[in-house]
């Protein structure tokens, strides 16, 4: 294949965010909000994708992945899609932080969403920032098993 045949393809690729799974997994998120929190995270997919409101997820293992992150969480930690999602979450806080972490998304589990959390993350390249006021929330799959967690905040400022 030459060069320009696999430019071109790439070109006429989807966004990895808007492949059917991340498309599908996307709609759970916006769904799993309302019901959690009783009003809407985002009118559509490509609005979650594109909003201001930084969004991520991650699934459901013993040392979960990111599975979801929008935008403005992209350009936050300073990483592409191909980078951040498939990335342990635990990576998005520094070591000394993650327990507190691990402690607040335990307690969004228990409670399947919590409102207020705060910590301190940091990006790719070093940059520590502080997040404020997020919400935690379980995620469910078609059958109402848990499946994963998701995150959105807005407030946030660098340290």
């Amino acid at each position: 294949m030459s060069l320009s045949d696999q430019r071109q393809q790439l070109e006429q690729a989807p966004a990895p965010w808007l492949t059917p799974g991340k498309r599908q997994l996307a709609e759970q998120l916006l769904q799993s909000h309302h019901q959690a929190f009783g009003r809407p995270l985002a009118a559509s997919v490509q609005e979650l994708f594109s909003a201001d409101l930084v969004v991520l997820a991650h699934d459901g293992s013993s040392d979960p992945c990111l599975t979801y992150a929008n935008a403005a969480a992209l350009q936050l930690w300073e990483r592409p899609w191909s980078a951040m999602v498939g990335m342990p979450s635990r990576l998005t806080a520094e070591p000394q932080e993650r327990q507190s972490r691990a402690l607040a998304l335990q307690q969004a589990l228990n409670q399947q969403a919590i409102e207020g959390y705060s910590g301190i993350r940091i990006s790719s390249s070093g940059r520590r920032f502080q997040i404020q006021n997020a919400r935690l929330w379980s995620l469910q799959d078609a059958d109402g098993r848990p499946c994963g967690q998701a995150a959105a905040f807005s407030d946030w400022w660098w340290l």
